[in-house]
């Protein structure tokens, strides 16, 4: 049977008819390399499952959600630029205070201009730059730690075929051994029969 006849991945996801998987399972048996295939199909599942299941990364995907919203109080104390806002305004106050209380309640001469669509710009850039920072960095946290997990998973899969692999080819090697000892004991049985009982 032709290897590209033969579907080892549909046979391995359960996909195959019963008579695809019998010839399927024949030529496996017979196939070294379709063999190594679905050897490597069953690794890579395994390899897949034992992967800890994380909780995504919360507010990510879902940040204008109602539900994650917090409540107007909590915008307010969790916000540094709206914390820091709101303590130059007291600091303001402050300062207006004492300027009125030690000049007997004067009026200066020129009062600058507030303008607060600039610093509500200002402050919404702000927060929208912390806001992209933080993503940023609990996306690249994630991605990080999947690799590192892949990484060893797949080092361990490396090192676990390569032990294998040394195995058997030990196995060979012995096997090679006793029958060339054999096959030389063979050969001086047959050439000088006196010598096979010493």
């Amino acid at each position: 049977m032709n290897c590209s006849s033969v579907d080892v991945k549909a046979y391995f996801l359960g996909e195959a008819s019963r008579a695809e998987k019998s010839s399927v399972e024949d030529h496996v048996r017979a196939c070294e390399s379709c063999r190594e295939e679905l050897d490597r199909l069953k690794l890579t599942d395994t390899a897949l499952r034992s992967l800890a299941e994380e909780e995504a990364p919360q507010r990510i995907a879902f940040v204008s959600d109602k539900v994650f919203e917090p409540r107007w109080f909590e915008k307010i104390w969790r916000s540094g630029p709206a914390m820091g806002f709101a303590s130059a305004a007291l600091l303001a106050v402050a300062i207006l205070v004492h300027g009125f209380s030690v000049n007997g309640f004067a009026r200066p001469a020129t009062t600058p201009a507030v303008d607060t669509a600039q610093i509500e710009q200002r402050i919404e850039r702000e927060v929208n730059a912390r806001l992209d920072t933080a993503v940023t960095k609990a996306v690249s946290a994630t991605q990080a730690t999947q690799t590192q997990q892949m990484a060893a998973l797949l080092d361990a899969a490396e090192k676990r075929f390569e032990s294998k692999r040394q195995t058997d080819m030990a196995i060979v090697q012995q096997a090679a051994q006793y029958y060339e000892k054999q096959t030389a004991r063979l050969m001086v049985a047959v050439n000088d029969p006196e010598k096979v009982g010493q």
